[in-house]
């Protein structure tokens, strides 16, 4: 089974999110997300709450978890949230860093594009993994096309 952590420093805004998209997107039989930080918050902030809540993923149940040795066991990925020096460091572990804002105290507009393009990052890391068929232009679902990026959606044929 594949495993990757989404690691920040307080694990309460961007690393929550991803484990989020993340495991909503891939089949729980071949891969799972988790989130922790290395000095974890109390809870998740309430207007990443807010914007996970508009499109249907409820995090108010989610607690902020510590980066521990046994949470990174059998992982093949860390993906850091951004967070330059502070970022968690796991010798052995391949890491990849996305460059993204803190949520934390921006107005909602902020946070859902943050939140978009964690999104659309997921995406593509599920892809290029070979979890999902890649993320090539927009996604078919239902008959109707997204933006992967955006989320948005619009007619296609």
């Amino acid at each position: 089974m594949y495993k990757i952590i989404f690691a920040c420093v307080h694990n309460a805004g961007r690393s929550q999110m991803a484990a989020a998209f993340f495991n909503q997107l891939v089949d729980p039989a071949k891969a799972v997300a988790v989130s922790a930080g290395t000095d974890p918050g109390l809870r998740v902030h309430p207007e990443v709450l807010t914007a996970m809540q508009e499109i249907g993923i409820d995090l108010s149940n989610t607690k902020p978890q510590k980066l521990t040795e046994e949470l990174v066991r059998d992982a093949q990925l860390l993906v850091t949230m951004g967070c330059g020096d502070k970022c968690p460091y796991v010798p052995g572990l391949r890491r990849d860093d996305w460059p993204l804002r803190d949520p934390k105290g921006q107005p909602v507009d902020e946070v859902r594009a943050i939140r978009d393009e964690i999104k659309g990052r997921v995406q593509t890391l599920l892809g290029e993994a070979g979890l999902i068929p890649p993320v090539m232009g927009a996604i078919r679902k239902l008959g109707k096309c997204s933006n992967p990026i955006t989320g948005r959606q619009f007619a296609c044929s």
